[in-house]
């Protein structure tokens, strides 16, 4: 199969990543921790393989993610925990609105994020 047939391939397991929603890149992109000008380049991964992340979703349809070690939430700081659950899952979220729509990429990000993308595209011209 040809490069461009392929789909977008996880780092990780190495796997199609099928849906937008199951997609660690597109939830990093629209929650603010990619840049628009680095989206086609960044690697991709499911979330449920990026489980550092992944574990801030809650929701009644994502199944909990548990993390163990330094980086579980239960050893987070608990202000900091809330707010990642809160955006994480607006992000999440997003996601699932956006899917199988015709909206430009550029309306995918939720509000705070495309307000610091066009930040930075202003510093950058």
């Amino acid at each position: 199969m040809a490069k461009c047939e392929e789909g977008y391939l996880c780092e990780v397991c190495g796997q199609d990543v099928e849906e937008i929603t199951d997609s660690d890149l597109y939830l990093r992109f629209v929650i603010g921790l990619v840049d628009p000008e680095t989206l086609h380049t960044s690697p991709e991964r499911h979330i449920r393989c990026n489980p550092t992340l992944g574990q801030f979703i809650v929701d009644a349809d994502f199944p909990a993610i548990e993390v163990a070690g330094p980086f579980a939430k239960r050893e987070l700081d608990a202000e900091y925990v809330r707010q990642q659950e809160m955006l994480v899952t607006r992000g999440w979220r997003r996601l699932r609105e956006v899917r199988g729509q015709e909206l430009p990429i550029q309306e995918y990000p939720l509000p705070e994020a495309r307000d610091l993308y066009e930040r930075s595209a202003q510093k950058k011209s």
